[in-house]
């Protein structure tokens, strides 16, 4: 799968979980920024998985100010959880409509390379429910 067939699968998305260890493609790649933009507007439900680095917390303030959102939104959209030694080996993995037919993709964490990783329906299946789990056990609400 390549970048711009992933930039179609999100725009066509009622719903996107991120797990990112830098929101690189939200604050710094330009055609994810516009359509996350976009989709914000059109009430597409985000949800970000991050850790506390510095580099997210820095990307965090971008953010707010990129999308115009508010620190309740922030509280609301992201699970901020600690920094680890793993978060320089992860990529940036997003869950497209994980309550229907969702789809699970992998891309570089910190680089706009045009190659991306899709999952088979099992692992993102899998995928979602991990993400459901860790959301449910620290914000006590479904995503």
């Amino acid at each position: 799968m390549t970048l711009k067939q992933l930039i179609k699968l999100e725009d066509k998305a009622k719903e996107v979980w991120v797990i990112s260890p830098t929101l690189h493609y939200d604050t710094e790649n330009k055609d994810f920024s516009e359509l996350v933009s976009v989709n914000l507007g059109e009430k597409t439900k985000y949800r970000y998985i991050v850790p506390a680095t510095k580099t997210v917390l820095k990307n965090l303030k971008l953010y707010k100010k990129m999308y115009k959102v508010t620190e309740a939104e922030i509280a609301t959209n992201f699970l901020i959880l600690p920094d680890s030694e793993f978060i320089p080996f992860m990529e940036e993995t997003a869950i497209y409509n994980a309550s229907k037919k969702c789809i699970a993709c992998a891309a570089p964490a910190t680089e706009d390379s045009n190659d991306v990783i899709r999952f088979n329906a099992e692992t993102s299946k899998t995928m979602a429910k991990a993400f459901r789990t860790t959301w449910k056990k620290f914000k006590r609400t479904n995503p």
